[in-house]
């Protein structure tokens, strides 16, 4: 055989090979799908990729009784924007859980108490991204002192909790 009849095999091997290997993916890609934890709250987050903040409220959402899924998406104002979150309202990152939205650093006994309480609402917000809210904790700094707000099906606010 020619070099060149090896290498043409070689690469011919190599294509079909990676083909098979895309094409069988099925009961693999669906293993790489993250699944939530029993007994655990699924909560989809939606967020800009690479944002760490969204990570780090994810990891303390995750240590309590939820199971956070991150999406970072391309879109993020748009998800918003479709589901009442003014600009006014918005954090950096939308998350989805049982119903409402929790939108920013909500601290997660206030999500906890929503759950349990049930408004009539869209959901809560922490607006903008104050430090020492969950996630945004800065050694060596001062919280700021935030509001939770409610967010009402026609848009309107009142607080739910002070930190």
């Amino acid at each position: 055989m020619t070099n060149n009849k090896i290498l043409i095999l070689g690469l011919l091997f190599t294509v079909g090979f990676t083909a098979a290997l895309f094409l069988s993916g099925g009961e693999k890609s669906e293993q790489q799908v993250p699944t939530v934890e029993e007994g655990k709250l699924e909560v989809v987050m939606y967020k800009n990729e690479g944002c760490q903040c969204c990570t780090k409220w994810a990891a303390q959402m995750n240590e309590a009784e939820f199971a956070v899924i991150e999406k970072p998406v391309p879109n993020l104002g748009e998800i918003k924007a479709e589901n009442g979150i003014s600009r006014e309202l918005a954090s950096c990152h939308t998350a989805f859980v049982d119903g409402y939205i929790v939108e920013g650093h909500v601290p997660i006994e206030d999500v906890e108490r929503l759950l349990e309480e049930r408004p009539d609402a869209i959901g809560l917000t922490v607006p903008g991204m104050p430090i020492g809210s969950p996630g945004m904790e800065v050694p060596g700094r001062e919280p700021d002192n935030y509001d939770v707000l409610l967010i009402a099906k026609d848009g309107s606010t009142t607080v739910f909790a002070s930190h």
